[in-house]
């Protein structure tokens, strides 16, 4: 197994042999030898020159320029290479190219001047299939990767160091997994020394629908936890706000103040705010002032907000890519040098034709489609690199506290459990998980200043 102690230097996201160079856009007679678009001709040795995937990327971003110029023979021509190189069952790098053709084909048809493209929609290679899962599958489904599971054991441990001695522990969850991390947390408590304390989880109902989803309602979910964490010897209060990602949760934020208000900091409880992969869907885009005086955007008057509240500990997990950009090429290119990396994991541990590894990239392909297709109040995948929320939660009153060596030990003996190419490094008092290198996802803790 792998040992996580250092990181090696990050290789090239895309090593290429074959520079895509002297693209030359085919004659517009071609194309209308294809009939039924988009029943394109097989692949064949002549498109071989563009099979890598840096040329892939130079395709996607010639075709999003063509569709924003409102270029419809150019875009369509070059869609045509690319439905030819980039099948959906094909490598990692032709099966993420296809997402994106698809969400480019989506990008174009909104546009209503491609009548083609708005055809192709209805095909059922186009369309994405989201899966909604059971608890058991949901569960089943974070722990195949570390992608979540990296998040959780930071978060969770860092919990425990900070209730030490509070009678009554509140746990406010805006997480994407729908409180799968709270089961092991529980169990964390349970076996502590001390006896386990009152356990509050408030969570948001989330009006928006955005994978993974869950084919259960939270009320059923939080049954089902009380009920687990009865079986622990642990009494849990369960309760769900209706809360909006739009608005920055503001009716929790109002829920959260009210009841701070009325039991005031008397009961020795601890406030947990415990942030993972959901506060990027606070809508931001990229600032067009300098970072430092940007203390009015939506994120940054969530977390003064939260900073009002006093909270014991906030923990801040999320991807780290910068998914913000109002140019849309900019998005494509940060999205195609992010997004290679749950593709190139999936060939490690799904076998290919899985109904798993299927639902598993139709949340991927999600993901694409609404970085690239929406605009908007539609488009709420705007993620934030490490460094940009790091300087927000400073600029909003809070300093970071450091992961100790308990700590890091425990989640490198859970990266252990998964196959080699996962690493662990530090960054300042942060923690960040990597793939071949490469940073994928980072974990913050901060205490009021």
């Amino acid at each position: 197994m792998m040992q996580f102690t250092e990181t090696l230097p990050a290789p090239p996201l895309h090593q290429s042999t074959k520079p895509c160079q002297n693209f030359t856009p085919m004659n517009p007679n071609q194309l209308q030898r294809t009939r039924h678009w988009p029943e394109f001709p097989a692949p064949n040795k002549a498109l071989g020159t563009f099979g890598d995937a840096n040329c892939m990327e130079q395709l996607l971003v010639r075709c999003a320029n063509a569709i924003e110029s409102n270029d419809a023979t150019l875009s369509q021509q070059i869609l045509w290479v690319l439905n030819n190189i980039a099948p959906s069952d094909g490598d990692s790098n032709q099966r993420l190219t296809c997402g994106f053709l698809r969400a480019l084909v989506a990008r174009a048809a909104k546009t209503g001047t491609f009548k083609m493209l708005t055809a192709a929609l209805s095909n059922s290679s186009i369309t994405i299939q989201t899966h909604k899962f059971s608890i058991i599958e949901l569960a089943s489904f974070v722990d195949l990767t570390p992608w979540h599971r990296f998040g959780f054991t930071a978060a969770n441990a860092a919990i425990l160091e900070a209730i030490e001695g509070h009678s009554t522990v509140h746990i406010v969850d805006l997480s994407l997994t729908h409180c799968m991390q709270i089961p092991t947390l529980i169990d964390a408590m349970a076996g502590k020394s001390e006896g386990p304390p009152l356990l509050k989880l408030t969570i948001a109902g989330a009006t928006e629908d955005v994978p993974p989803m869950l084919d259960l309602s939270y009320d059923e979910l939080g049954v089902k936890l009380v009920n687990f964490a009865r079986s622990r010897n642990i009494i849990l209060e369960f309760t769900v706000i209706p809360s909006s990602s739009s608005d920055g949760f503001a009716s929790l934020i109002e829920h959260l103040k009210l009841q701070r208000l009325v039991h005031g900091t008397e009961t020795n409880e601890a406030l947990i705010i415990n942030c993972h992969m959901m506060l990027h869907y606070i809508p931001e885009e990229t600032p067009t002032i300098p970072f430092s005086f940007e203390d009015a955007t939506p994120r940054a008057l969530f977390l003064k907000q939260i900073r009002s509240l006093n909270p014991t500990l906030v923990v801040l997990a999320d991807e780290d890519a910068d998914f913000t950009s109002t140019n849309l090429i900019t998005r494509l290119r940060s999205a195609f040098n992010y997004l290679w990396i749950p593709y190139d994991i999936v060939d490690t541990f799904l076998p290919k034709g899985s109904k798993q590894r299927q639902w598993y990239e139709a949340d991927i392909c999600w993901k694409i489609e609404n970085v690239i297709a929406q605009e908007g109040s539609h488009r709420v995948e705007r993620l934030e690199p490490r460094g940009r929320w790091v300087q927000r939660m400073r600029n909003t009153g809070f300093h970071g506290v450091a992961f100790g060596e308990d700590i890091v030990t425990e989640v490198k003996g859970m990266l252990d459990e998964h196959a080699a190419g996962w690493g662990l490094k530090k960054e300042e008092d942060d923690l960040v998980l990597t793939w071949k290198g490469h940073n994928v996802v980072f974990a913050t803790a901060w205490v009021p200043t």
